[in-house]
């Protein structure tokens, strides 16, 4: 299968939280791009649903994100792509990934570019 990706990724370890019918789920985000992230979670998703959570940034705020489920591993987690960011969260989503490129070993978080 082709990668479809059109945007770098980084290899990132953020903590984050989201919601879905059974209640609140703790992940880690562990790639992240403008486009999207992937999620490590245990739950239950659906390819196509759209689902909110909260990243915990490096300066203890968060950042709200809703994103596409487009692909789901039971018992590992799942991929989304952003929709409909906001100029805020876009651009707090940019500075974070700017961050994490320029420095590898800043407090709170953990990056490494992705070779595709």
């Amino acid at each position: 299968m082709a990668d479809r990706r059109t945007k770098p990724r980084l290899s990132i370890d953020l903590g984050a939280e989201w919601e879905s019918a059974a209640g609140k789920r703790s992940a880690r985000i562990t790639n992240l791009s403008e486009g999207g992230c992937y999620l490590d979670s245990v739950g239950d998703v659906r390819r196509g649903e759209i689902v909110g959570f909260r990243v915990l940034l490096p300066d203890d705020d968060w950042l709200y994100l809703e994103g596409e489920v487009r692909h789901h591993t039971a018992g590992e987690g799942f991929g989304v792509r952003f929709v409909d960011l906001n100029e805020e969260q876009e651009s707090k989503l940019k500075d974070l990934i700017q961050r994490a490129s320029a420095s590898e070993t800043q407090t709170g978080i953990s990056a490494d570019l992705v070779e595709e």
